[in-house]
C-alpha cells in the first residue's frame, strides 16, 4: 500500500487562513503542491466547524453531533466537543481531513489522545494540518509549506519554520492614574470551597489565598472547573455565597455588591473581543480600561490621553493611536486587550487563555508583556491557560485535579 502524504501548514496571525480553507476543500482546484487532494472530498476539523454546530443547536435544536446523547454542545468541554466533532467526521469517510490548530484549548491529556487518534488514522485519510504553534507539529507528517498573507511556500528545511525571538520591550510600565489603596495581606482567600451542580461535584475542599503582588498560573485539564473558581472570585457565581470566602477585604456575603467585587478587577478572555463591534480606535479603547466602559463616550482628559498613549508607546504602537482595533493583527489585538485590562492598575489582573489561537511570536510577545507588568508593577496576576507557556515566570502555579468528588486544588512552586 502506497503510503500516505501528509501536510502541515504553517500559519501566523497574518495569514489568509479562511481563503486557503476555502481553497482545499474545493475538489476541483487544490493549491499548488496539493494536487494529490483532486477529487477527494475534505472535512474540516475546527473551532469554526464546531460553532457552526452550536448555533444550529440553539438556534434549530439541530443536535446533529450529540444525537445520541442528552448534553449539548456548548454544556461540554473544549475536548469533548472536538471529540464528538472527530467521531461524526470520520462517519463520513473524508478522503482528507483538514485540521485547524486542532489542539489550541486542549490539556496536555487530551492533546495526546488527539494525537493518538490522528496516528492511527493517517493510514487511510489525508492529514493537512494548519498549525500555528510549532511545538504541536504532528510526527507523520511528510510535507511541509508555510503561508505568508495569500501565499504559500514548500518548505525543505523545517529550521525555517523557527520561532523568531520576541523583541524586549523596552519602555517602563507606566505608573497608574490612581493607585488603588489596599491594607490587607491578602486578596483572595479560599477556605474549604466545594461546588456542585446538581448531581455533579466540580470542586472539592478549595483552599487557595493569594497575596497581593503575586504572580499566579492556573493550570488543570478541561472541565477541572478553572473557570468556576474565577467567576467565584468575580463575582458572577452565586455558588460563592455561604462559603468561606475573602474578596479584597470582605468576607463573601456580608452586603458588597458584584461592582464593589469588580471594580478591583482588570480582566481578559478572547471572548471579550466580540463585544467591540464598532469602529473604536486603540486610543479610545485604553482609556476605556480606566472607565469600565465598552466604549468611549465622553471626552477623556489630558490625563487619560498621556496614559493611554505611555502604554502604546510601551507597545511600540504610538504611530497607531488613531487607527481602529479591527485593523490590527490578532497578536497585536491581544497586546492591546491585555492593556486595556492593565492600565488602571487594578488589584487583580485576570488574564484567561490570552494565547489562544495566536502563533508562537504572538504568544511570545503576550507573555512577556505580561511577564513585565507583574515584574513592574503591584497589581496581582493569575494566568490561565491550557498549553504550557515555557517563557511565563509565575510565582506560584495552582493546579486542579480531577477526582470523582470535585478537582482539588494543589499549590506549586515555579
Amino acid at each position: 500500500m502506497t503510503k500516505k502524504q501528509h501536510f502541515a501548514v504553517f500559519i501566523n496571525n497574518q495569514s489568509n487562513k479562511l481563503g486557503l480553507i476555502k481553497q482545499l476543500l474545493e475538489e476541483a482546484n487544490p493549491p499548488v503542491g496539493f494536487e494529490s487532494l483532486k477529487g477527494l472530498k475534505g472535512a474540516l476539523f475546527s473551532k469554526l466547524a464546531l460553532d457552526n454546530f452550536i448555533e444550529e443547536e440553539v438556534r434549530h435544536d439541530l443536535k446533529l453531533l450529540t444525537s445520541s446523547t442528552s448534553q449539548s454542545l456548548l454544556s461540554m468541554s473544549s475536548g469533548e466537543r472536538k471529540k464528538v466533532l472527530l467521531n461524526y467526521i470520520l462517519k463520513t469517510e473524508p478522503g482528507f481531513l483538514l485540521l485547524d490548530n486542532p489542539f489550541d484549548n486542549l490539556d496536555r491529556e487530551s492533546q495526546s489522545h488527539l494525537k493518538a487518534v490522528l496516528a492511527n488514522i493517517s493510514d487511510h485519510v489525508i492529514i493537512i494540518q494548519l498549525i500555528s504553534r510549532s511545538a504541536d507539529l504532528l510526527p507523520f507528517v511528510t510535507h511541509y509549506c508555510r503561508m505568508e498573507l495569500n501565499e504559500l511556500f514548500i518548505l525543505e528545511d523545517l529550521a525555517l519554520i523557527e520561532p523568531k525571538k520576541s523583541k524586549a520591550f523596552q519602555r517602563v510600565v507606566p505608573q497608574p492614574l490612581i493607585k488603588f489603596k489596599y491594607s490587607h495581606d491578602y486578596l483572595i482567600r479560599f477556605k474549604n470551597v466545594s461546588v456542585h451542580y446538581e448531581e455533579k461535584p466540580i470542586l472539592k475542599n478549595i483552599n487557595w489565598n493569594i497575596r497581593t503582588e503575586e504572580f499566579w498560573e492556573l493550570a488543570g485539564k478541561n472541565g477541572s472547573g478553572k473557570t468556576t473558581l474565577l467567576s467565584m472570585i468575580t463575582g458572577d457565581n452565586p455558588k460563592a455565597y455561604g462559603q468561606d470566602i475573602f474578596l479584597f477585604g470582605t468576607k463573601k456575603g456580608s452586603g458588597e455588591s458584584v461592582w464593589d467585587i469588580k471594580k478591583n478587577i482588570g480582566y481578559f478572555t478572547p471572548a471579550m473581543v466580540d463585544r467591540f463591534r464598532g469602529y473604536h480606535s486603540l486610543e479610545n479603547m485604553l482609556i476605556s480600561g480606566l472607565l469600565d466602559s465598552i466604549g468611549l463616550y465622553v471626552k477623556p482628559s489630558q490625563a487619560q490621553l498621556r496614559v493611554a498613549g505611555e502604554w502604546l508607546a510601551l507597545l511600540d504602537m504610538e504611530d497607531k493611536k488613531d487607527c481602529y482595533f479591527h485593523d490590527l493583527s490578532l497578536g497585536q489585538q491581544r497586546l492591546i486587550m491585555c492593556v486595556r485590562a492593565m492600565i488602571k492598575h487594578p488589584l487583580l489582573l485576570i488574564l484567561d487563555e490570552p494565547t489562544a489561537g495566536l502563533d508562537d511570536a504572538s504568544a511570545a510577545l503576550v507573555v512577556a508583556l505580561v511577564n513585565k507588568m507583574a515584574a513592574e508593577s503591584q497589581t496581582t496576576i493569575i494566568f490561565v491557560s491550557h498549553r504550557k507557556e515555557p517563557e511565563l515566570k509565575p510565582h506560584f502555579v495552582y493546579q486542579l485535579e480531577l477526582t470523582p468528588e470535585g478537582s482539588v486544588g494543589n499549590v506549586m512552586g515555579k
